[in-house]
């Protein structure tokens, strides 16, 4: 069920509408989500842009090392994961074509702390590779088919795949349509995709990753609310963002959601409840990961179960190339 390719063009996913309140399910093309917004419904949408990640080092000795860097931290040192044996604190090394570096600490698997004796963003251009999940085999002839056409902020080292259906002809039409646009920025880390192993979902450590809901964009959300018009979220990172900023909200200037610029570690489970996001498009997501857990606690679990059992026997395409779902 693996799309190992994209759509083409990216509007011609398949696209599974799910009723909430009456737990049926129609059967679209991505291209007829217009066919389900309204006027004055707010379209939020993560304008993070995946940054060429995948880069490769090499040791005193020459042997080659992978480093995959996650997020950056002060004084060019950068949050990584690093393969191949001896890749412990202390070790140099030199990117190829670019700077030397040192990991400076060890951190939980193959994650590691590492120093750039230089900024490495100058780098990526031309030395650096869009990190595809490993679950996708096939070479990407177009990098830019992992980006939304509407990424502009670098930062993220997945994309966010819900977004990555929608064409500026479409966006426009939704424009022409009465439905507004606003963004967010969450910068995707690997974590979000890593599977729960603990029996307990609520045990299970998801880190953090840095968002932020602009002023204007918490405006509109407040205005859409007071005409009693949707938020749609796209995707699971927008969901997380709006949610986390809800929590900082307070009555007064900002009765729905504040704006906001940090971290967040939340972890959206079934129980919670949902302040800002009225509708959802996400993607079909793996078995045991946090995002399954998100779009269950939205729709139901055994909602949101039945929907994937119908999916797989209907034939749509799973994970980031995949196809999508509304959520209503």
């Amino acid at each position: 069920m693996i799309a190992q390719i994209p759509a083409e063009p990216r509007d011609s996913s398949r696209l599974m509408v799910l009723h909430r309140d009456s737990g049926t399910l129609e059967h679209r093309t991505f291209r007829d989500l217009g066919m389900y917004l309204v006027r004055e419904d707010l379209l939020v949408l993560n304008r993070t842009r995946v940054i060429p990640a995948r880069i490769y080092a090499r040791k005193p000795t020459g042997g080659r090392v992978e480093l995959l860097l996650l997020r950056k931290h002060p004084a060019e040192t950068w949050e990584a994961l690093v393969g191949g044996k001896g890749a412990g604190a202390g070790t140099k090394l030199v990117v190829e074509a670019g700077p030397e570096l040192e990991i400076i600490s060890t951190e939980e698997g193959p994650r590691r702390l590492v120093r750039f004796s230089k900024a490495i963003e100058p780098y990526l251009a031309s030395i650096g590779n869009v990190p595809l999940p490993p679950y996708i085999h096939e070479p990407l002839s177009d990098p830019e088919r992992y980006q939304t056409v509407y990424a502009t902020e670098p930062g993220s080292a997945a994309a966010p795949t819900a977004g990555l259906h929608f064409t500026p002809e479409l966006l426009t039409r939704l424009g022409e349509q009465g439905v507004r646009q606003a963004f967010v920025t969450l910068h995707v880390g690997l974590d979000t995709f890593a599977p729960v192993s603990e029996r307990d979902p609520a045990q299970h450590m998801i880190h953090t990753e840095w968002c932020e809901v602009p002023l204007e964009t918490a405006a509109l959300i407040n205005a859409a609310r007071e005409r009693t018009g949707r938020v749609v979220a796209v995707g699971t990172t927008t969901t997380r963002a709006l949610e986390a900023a809800a929590r900082y909200s307070y009555l007064g200037r900002f009765p729905r959601i504040a704006p906001y610029a940090d971290n967040t570690d939340l972890f959206i489970l079934p129980g919670f409840r949902f302040s800002v996001v009225d509708a959802m498009i996400t993607n079909f997501h793996l078995p045991r990961s946090t995002l399954l857990m998100l779009v269950s606690a939205f729709a139901g679990r055994e909602v949101i179960l039945n929907a994937y059992e119908i999916a797989m026997k209907e034939g749509y395409r799973f994970y980031s190339f995949g196809d999508a779902m509304l959520i209503l």
